[in-house]
């Protein structure tokens, strides 16, 4: 079945493209939730009308949740839970769990179905991702650490000057010269 899309279908493609899809997929998913038209010859004239919208509506949605994705890009999230002694976790960080904690420190509610990450399981440092939008997918860390334990989080090092001789030693080094003398 050949349909052209109405709105952004995410892993399919943009509004104004026009696919060819399983039948029961648009007919039961993407045509009911108006994501989707029939392909008829009417309905491809309007392929640049559908483009422009698109595009004007992308870009507004990008304007606005732009804020949100600067919060999320580089964040790291801090998770503690108990673990066996491979560092095999009882359970796993499920994506709810991500989507509270993302949710609390960007201000703003963020869905779990819009998180990308593969299954937490284990101890460590795993990324994800948050698909805000089609072109905006910042990306974030996620430390997992033992109940009990102290979080190691890696800040990456940045070259700093060196510093300064410390007081306490010059103030000895004169004292050592006055007893000297």
């Amino acid at each position: 079945m050949k349909v052209l899309l109405i709105k952004d279908v995410y892993k399919l493609g943009r509004a104004g493209d026009i696919k060819k899809v399983a039948d029961g997929y648009g007919r039961n998913f993407l045509i009911p939730q108006g994501l989707a038209v029939l392909a008829t010859p009417g309905a491809t004239r309007q392929v640049e009308r559908i483009r422009e919208r698109a595009a004007t509506r992308r870009t507004a949605l990008n304007n606005e949740m732009g804020g949100l994705s600067e919060k999320i890009n580089g964040l790291v999230l801090v998770f503690s839970t108990k673990a066996g002694e491979t560092g095999k976790l009882y359970g796993s960080i499920t994506l709810q769990m991500i989507a509270d904690a993302l949710s609390d420190k960007a201000g703003q509610i963020i869905d779990r179905r819009s998180i990308e990450v593969e299954p937490i399981r284990t101890l460590g440092e795993h990324k994800a991702h948050a698909r805000l939008t089609v072109d905006l997918v910042p990306e974030f860390k996620i430390m997992v650490y033992r109940e009990g334990e102290v979080p190691v989080v890696v800040v990456e090092e940045t070259p700093e000057e060196p510093a300064p001789a410390p007081e306490a030693e010059q103030a000895s080094e004169d004292t050592e010269e006055q007893t000297a003398a």
